[in-house]
């Protein structure tokens, strides 16, 4: 039987120096690679530490198109679902870090939730869920 999984999404930045500074240094994900490729983009792959499923291949912007939709990729909708162990420990240490949280976190059916917003612009739900 086949087997198949969504391992690598594209999300588009601005500045590749920037993206991995915030992905790596402030929400502590792992960079599982950062390759020089020709015209002076990067195969920039990150990931949250220990994490399950898809990693992230941040992308630098090429053209006005891209440019445009930098934080702004699912239209203003959470498009991004982090999820964590201890949903106290990370809130804490990012608010610690300077991260913005649009809201206070909320105890739902499927779990604890915020949202949080990278500095693109883009919307994240850091989410411990039930049970």
């Amino acid at each position: 039987m086949p087997s198949q999984s969504l391992f690598l999404v594209a999300l588009v930045v601005d500045d590749y120096a920037r993206a991995r500074n915030f992905y790596c240094d402030i929400l502590g994900f792992d960079c599982l690679e950062d390759t020089p490729q020709p015209d002076g983009k990067r195969w920039l792959v990150v990931k949250p530490k220990g994490g399950e499923g898809a990693a992230l291949l941040l992308a630098r912007a090429d053209g006005a198109d891209q440019v445009r939709a930098i934080g702004n990729q699912t239209g203003g909708r959470v498009g991004f679902f982090l999820k964590t162990d201890d949903f106290a420990r990370d809130h804490a240490a990012y608010l610690a870090a300077g991260v913005t949280f649009l809201e206070a976190p909320r105890h739902e059916p499927y779990g604890t939730v915020a949202v949080f917003q990278d500095i693109f612009g883009n919307r994240w739900d850091l989410i411990q869920p039930a049970g």
